[in-house]
């Protein structure tokens, strides 16, 4: 069963995980931000939960913890009965 989240829902998720193996793997923010190859004022907004991160610095975050956003298209809603 495929749980429907909300744009928000989901980068909040992503958040706490990124925030959560940076710790787990031991790194500052400082060293992480440096290693990722971003900036550490990014990352300081990303782990804040900042939702107008730049996709491409949030790809690159995810690239590095070995991770990736997944977009899945969703069937059809069958919308017969509201167009009555």
């Amino acid at each position: 069963m495929m749980t429907n989240y909300s744009l928000e829902q989901y980068l909040e998720n992503v958040v706490l995980r990124v925030k959560k193996l940076r710790k787990k793997n031991g790194l500052t923010q400082i060293e992480f931000a440096k290693r990722a190859g971003v900036g550490l004022r990014f990352l300081r907004e990303l782990e804040r939960g900042k939702i107008t991160v730049r996709v491409d610095k949030l790809m690159q975050v995810l690239d590095f913890l070995g991770y990736h956003i997944e977009l899945k298209r969703n069937e059809p809603r069958d919308n017969s009965a509201s167009a009555k």
